[in-house]
């Protein structure tokens, strides 16, 4: 059987999963794409459905099987390569990090957000805690964390929870009143924190941090897009140990 039809109740529930109070309310987000898809797959998630039109039902045994016209309209992709799964979001526990990890402040740039948890995942960054940002199981942020979202973990809450559990984690603010990342000899394990796009970090984080570091720009340059001056950072602070 193939489903054509937007009204089928399959398909309004993945249409509603482009609202985050959807996504919540059924604990579920869409993965689209082949390579997310089967990187999904590969992780072991727990994936409740796997959409797909005609010409792929053989490679996604028990995926339920929509037109090409369908899968169009309730694509998220400007080029859709006709399948989608339907994954559960892991358990969001807010516990301590297993190592050095990342405190995004007010991030509201999805595309940002899923760009830092892709690298997080390539430098070895596994937790990665969320105060008031984008939502990380948005279609944007799950495209641009090409696949990372599989293999870090995500804690969203309060900055007094957040805190809480990094009590022992020495905190480090990107910040240009900081001194250079490139001379600063980062702790064994640390907690990187990067602010919002326009205002930065919050003046509570600023003051809760240890230590406070800059990534040196020329004159010319007032500031980095929060998703490079993090990936600079990550990878500055592991080599500078």
């Amino acid at each position: 059987m193939v489903i054509t039809s937007k009204s089928n109740p399959l398909i309004k529930k993945i249409i509603s999963l482009g609202d985050k109070k959807f996504r919540r309310h059924y604990g579920e987000y869409v993965v689209e794409g082949v390579k997310p898809v089967n990187e999904c797959i590969a992780a072991g998630f727990d994936i409740d459905t796997i959409i797909c039109t005609e010409d792929l039902l053989e490679c996604y045994g028990g995926a339920v099987c929509v037109s090409d016209d369908l899968f169009e309209r309730i694509s998220s992709e400007k080029t859709p390569q006709g399948v989608l799964a339907v994954v559960k979001m892991p358990a969001a526990d807010m516990r301590p990090p297993e190592g050095s990890c990342l405190l995004l402040d007010r991030l509201q740039d999805p595309g940002n957000v899923g760009t830092i948890i892709r690298t997080a995942n390539a430098a070895g960054y596994e937790d990665i805690y969320l105060i008031n940002c984008a939502d990380a199981y948005s279609p944007k942020a799950v495209r641009a964390s090409m696949g990372g979202i599989f293999y870090v973990r995500l804690h969203e809450g309060s900055e007094e929870d957040v805190l809480r559990v990094l009590e022992s984690v020495p905190i480090i603010c990107a910040d240009m009143g900081g001194e250079d990342i490139f001379g600063f000899s980062a702790p064994e394990k640390f907690c990187l924190c990067i602010g919002n796009e326009g205002g930065g970090l919050s003046e509570n984080l600023r003051k809760k941090a240890k230590f406070t570091v800059k990534i040196p720009m020329r004159d010319t340059c007032e500031s980095l897009n929060a998703g490079v001056s993090a990936a600079i950072a990550m990878y500055a602070l592991k080599n500078n140990r």
